[in-house]
């Protein structure tokens, strides 16, 4: 099935959308404001070695200094070897070329280690090892053994270094082990006389922006065309190509028109109907998605699709759709870790077979590791998909600041009933003139008609009077009890 990748820019922000027969399958959204640093590398100078703490605070550049612990530092030690102690390692002022292992958070630096790792699209190239490894997620050891024998194969005579085999490798030919080969020796190459003529502290390796990344790890033998709306990132692009990629050059293509990409191929109506929790089907069926912490639960309904035959067969027919949907939604939505799918409970045997294996084949084209356990005894499918980034949801939106992420709102009613019991538990304790509450339209609408014989009680009961002033810039929820 051919493909189309679409990229939009805006010096914002890069969206990349994956597309097949004109839907949107996956979507991809890098920030420049937010671009992490994680396997960035640097040439580094130790600013002060802490023996104490076994650790050292290095300047890479950045407005704090990195972290670097002695567990850290490449071939410390070994097998049977006692690792040397950091002050016998490093000394002030001292350059070493470091890479970043985890991000700055709040007040600490990011951390460091020394042992470098460049990422290809099939491998990890580890410059300074010499054995070959193969990603634990392929379990199967023959695999695993043919993968190392056909990698082994592939390296030119007298090639210095290790690698690591990613998952993705598992269906890749030699050519591509050979392309993925030829582009890490050229990047550790680059690496290298870079760090011969910098002066610390000095970047010399950025991991790939969005756009380039497309080049690496998106493009297959499916993808017909790659369209860019930006004039300079397609010339980027095509540089690249031309170096690491040339079979994507050809498909890469400028779009210069004057209605926005996205919009011509109705990727932003995609992207809106991506943030809603109900997916509607085309037989006329729906999803419930409900993102929490914990997990996510999808929910498979009817609607209004009522077949052809019968009962058993309107449900079978709204699963085997579901099926096709809820995998393009998880890709969508980058929704990852326990996911718990409620299909339309099934009689047959057969029809949950049928539906359980056309929803792994669904599946099958997820490029994030995916599990599922199949038909529990309540009838749900449990699975899991692997966190790689950042949700949809948590990229573009935040919780609501009335609902406070709840999704619902307390009625007018309920708060004219906790503004009552604000007012008696204020009586109690201060002697105001007067009590003025401030609240919403709705809320004071409601005092000024079903609520008013319960107003004027308490009014009565605490012996002081109770005024209302309507706050148009408050929500349903909130209010003010004001002691005049």
């Amino acid at each position: 099935m051919s493909e189309e990748i679409l990229i939009n820019v805006t010096p914002q922000e890069t969206r990349v959308a994956v597309m097949q027969m004109g839907v949107v399958q996956d979507l991809h959204i890098e920030r420049s404001s937010s671009r992490g640093i994680v396997s960035n590398v640097y040439l580094g100078k130790v600013k002060r070695v802490l023996p104490g703490m076994q650790s050292a605070f290095i300047d890479i550049g950045l407005d704090r200094s990195a972290f670097l612990h002695v567990a850290d530092i490449w071939s410390n030690g070994g097998e049977g070897v006692e690792p040397k102690p950091i002050e016998k390692i490093l000394s002030d002022g001292q350059t070493l070329l470091v890479q970043v292992i985890k991000e700055p958070i709040g007040t600490k630096g990011a951390r460091l280690s020394t042992q470098i790792s460049i990422a290809g699209r099939l491998l990890v190239y580890l410059p300074q090892e010499t054995h070959i490894g193969v990603s634990q997620r392929i379990e199967n050891a023959e695999q695993r053994e043919a993968l190392r024998a056909r990698l082994q194969a592939t390296l030119p005579e007298g090639h210095k270094g290790g690698y690591i085999i990613r998952t993705v490798a598992e269906s890749a030919a030699d050519l591509d082990f050979e392309a993925d080969i030829r582009y890490l020796d050229k990047l550790w190459s680059n690496l290298q006389s870079a760090a011969r003529t910098a002066s610390a502290p000095q970047l010399l390796y950025c991991e790939l922006d969005i756009s380039l990344r497309v080049l690496r790890d998106f493009v297959s033998l499916e993808t017909s065309r790659i369209l860019v709306d930006s004039r300079s990132t397609f010339q980027k692009m095509q540089e690249f190509a031309a170096d690491y990629n040339q079979g994507a050059l050809e498909r890469l293509d400028h779009y210069p028109g004057v209605r926005p990409l996205f919009d011509l191929y109705s990727v932003e109506e995609e992207i809106e109907r991506a943030l809603s929790k109900r997916v509607d089907l085309k037989s006329g069926g729906y999803l419930i998605i409900d993102q929490t912490e914990a997990m996510t639960t999808i929910d498979v309904n009817t609607g209004g699709f009522v077949g052809l035959r019968n009962f058993d067969d309107t449900i079978f027919k709204t699963n085997l759709e579901a099926t096709q949907v809820i995998a393009r939604q998880l890709r969508l939505r980058n929704l990852g870790g326990i996911i718990i799918c409620d299909f339309i409970d099934m009689d047959s045997p057969e029809h949950r077979d049928a539906v359980l294996a056309e929803f792994k084949k669904a599946l099958a084209r997820d490029h994030t590791r995916v599990s599922v356990n199949g038909f529990s005894a309540l009838g749900l499918v449990e699975m899991t998909r692997k966190r790689t980034r950042e949700s949809l949801a948590h990229v573009l939106c935040e919780p609501c600041p009335t609902c406070q992420g709840r999704g619902e709102v307390k009625t007018a009613q309920t708060v004219c009933y906790e503004i009552l019991r604000e007012i008696v538990r204020e009586a109690r304790q201060f002697n105001a003139r007067e009590y003025r509450i401030l609240a919403s339209q709705q809320v004071i609408d409601l005092f000024l008609e079903e609520e008013s014989q319960a107003l004027a009680q308490l009014s009565d009961f605490i012996g002081k009077p109770i005024s209302m002033q309507v706050e148009t810039l408050y929500s349903q929820e909130q209010y003010d009890v004001i002691l005049m």
